[in-house]
């Protein structure tokens, strides 16, 4: 038997014994010292067996509810993202209604995805933006071959 157990026994004891509740507080905090059950639980449970119960157990409870992280939803959330995988993780949880916090747990720990940034790619842009972006970067390096204090203006520039 746990002490809690005990305490609620010798609980349900003075209460049928016609102590009061101040005067069964008094005696479990000398029959069990520090281990004793605090003030509010122990005037809890007089005042249910005052009031006609007889089990001393505790009632069942909900307990931790249970995890959505579970082989379904994994495979679930894996195969909605082999198939976008550009979807945000806002949108997978409102799909699947599970919180943020298992499908971010789902993407990163069982499925060993991360996180990037948007960004432009070279495969997402024609072959014109490409050559455009390339003529781009060998004018400005030109430009700053030729003027060595190139960079320096353009800082001078953005900083003021």
């Amino acid at each position: 038997m746990d002490g809690g157990y005990e305490q609620r026994v010798a609980t349900k004891f003075c209460s049928k014994a016609g102590l009061s509740a101040t005067e069964t507080l008094v005696l479990v905090q000398k029959t069990y010292g520090n281990e004793a059950a605090n003030r509010s639980n122990v005037f809890r449970w007089y005042s249910e067996f005052r009031d006609g119960r007889e089990l001393v157990e505790d009632d069942e409870r909900d307990g931790r509810p249970i995890s959505t992280r579970n082989e379904v939803n994994i495979a679930a959330v894996s195969d909605l993202v082999k198939n976008d995988r550009r979807i945000a993780s806002r949108i997978i949880t409102e799909f699947f209604n599970i919180p943020s916090t298992v499908v971010l747990r789902i993407l990163k720990e069982d499925l060993g995805k991360t996180k990037l940034c948007a960004r432009f790619v070279p495969h997402s842009l024609t072959l014109e933006q490409r050559e455009d972006g390339i003529t781009s970067c060998q004018d400005i390096n030109t430009i700053a071959d030729a003027d060595k204090n190139f960079f320096n203006e353009i800082i001078k520039v953005f900083c003021q």
